[in-house]
């Protein structure tokens, strides 16, 4: 398998460090379902500090896989959440900022030209990204959750128009850093789109929901490049990291927690009997009753089930006993990749002799 492509060059604000002032980096991810940013400070070796958050549900991929377009009200929801999204970077001014626009605008024909009004608007120029680039930034943020005594981890990015799945050999990789990426497959698979393909009806039935983990396991199973890893697997000396908001809403009402705690949910272990119960207790709730859980609300009740059966058609393709929930990601990756190559382009500089370091320090 070669190589996921490296990333292209960030953005800059086009502002000067303050002298004493430590560097913001940001992070924002435009999904088929959420927009996403993150702002934060470098702490420490390979490490950051998050300044600010924010995230709003946007749908911006609401009925392009019947379509082929981006809807008016799905763009106007998207311009609102990319407008805060701008103001906040220029609060907090920003140094370097890598912004990405995922599945919903790689599959939508307007998807270019919404992100050109974009930048018109805010002045913010987002990138749309190539599935296996997506992947390897997925893999990037949640290097800390890896086990690094297991032989290998799949690590599964549930979006809302796409599944990326990332196979990565762990026997024998150095205990830090990138671990060897063996394969990865983007399915063309979302909390979103697989909900619109299986409207729920007036009440969710296990035939239902058998029906979205068999599409999924469909998408999956043709694929074969990670099939030299298949015995690791069947020996459950691997285990899963699920990354997304479907997954991270399991975890919440596995946990039973009151409130959604992100220190609670990232990075916790799950059976796959764990997350099979929580899909259970999910499938005896009507669409009211899982829009009251606090850990999913309105806004994901319709999509969560969707989202536990794509988790579910992985585990029964890839079987292991654990999986490891990750409330990180793609931003985690993009601010991880942004402060290591400044640490990078410091060293260069320095090489080039005392007085031209002095000057760019």
């Amino acid at each position: 398998m070669t190589e996921a492509p490296r990333a292209p060059e960030a953005t800059t604000s086009g502002r000067e460090n303050v002298p004493g002032e430590t560097p913001c980096y940001g992070a924002l991810d435009l999904g088929t379902n959420n927009c996403r940013l993150l702002i934060a400070t470098p702490q420490g070796p390979g490490g950051f500090r998050v300044i600010e958050a924010y995230s709003r549900i946007v749908r911006l991929g609401e009925g392009v896989t019947a379509s082929g377009r981006l809807s008016e009200a799905a763009m106007d929801r998207a311009m609102a959440a990319l407008k805060v999204s701008a103001e906040k970077l220029r609060r907090r001014r920003v140094v370097r900022l890598r912004a990405i626009a995922t599945q919903a605008c790689r599959m939508a024909e307007n998807g270019q030209a919404f992100l050109d009004e974009v930048f018109a608007e805010t002045g913010l120029r987002l990138q749309i990204i190539p599935p296996q680039e997506e992947a390897r930034l997925s893999v990037a943020g949640c290097l800390n959750l890896i086990d690094r005594s297991a032989d290998a981890a799949l690590v599964v990015d549930v979006g809302g128009g796409s599944t990326e799945l990332s196979w990565v050999e762990l026997k024998g990789a150095p205990p830090t850093g990138m671990p060897p990426l063996r394969a990865w497959l983007s399915v063309p698979i979302g909390v979103v789109t697989l909900a619109e393909k299986f409207p729920e009806g007036e009440t969710a039935t296990e035939g239902w929901f058998r029906a979205m983990v068999e599409t999924v396991k469909a998408e999956i199973a043709v694929f074969k490049r990670a099939d030299p890893l298949r015995e690791v697997f069947d020996a459950d000396r691997a285990h899963l990291i699920g990354t997304s908001g479907a997954i991270t809403s399991l975890a919440g009402l596995h946990l039973e927690l009151p409130r959604y705690d992100r220190n609670r949910v990232d990075g916790i272990w799950m059976t796959r009997g764990d997350c099979e119960a929580a899909a259970g207790k999910l499938l005896s709730l009507n669409a009211r009753e899982r829009a009251d859980q606090p850990c999913i609300g309105p806004d994901r009740a319709d999509l969560v089930l969707a989202g536990a059966a794509i988790l579910q058609a992985v585990q029964e393709l890839w079987p292991c006993s654990r999986v490891r929930v990750a409330d990180r990601g793609l931003r985690e990756g993009i601010l991880l990749s942004l402060m290591a190559d400044r640490g990078g382009r410091h060293r260069r500089r320095r090489r080039r002799g005392p007085k031209r370091a002095q000057a760019a320090e």
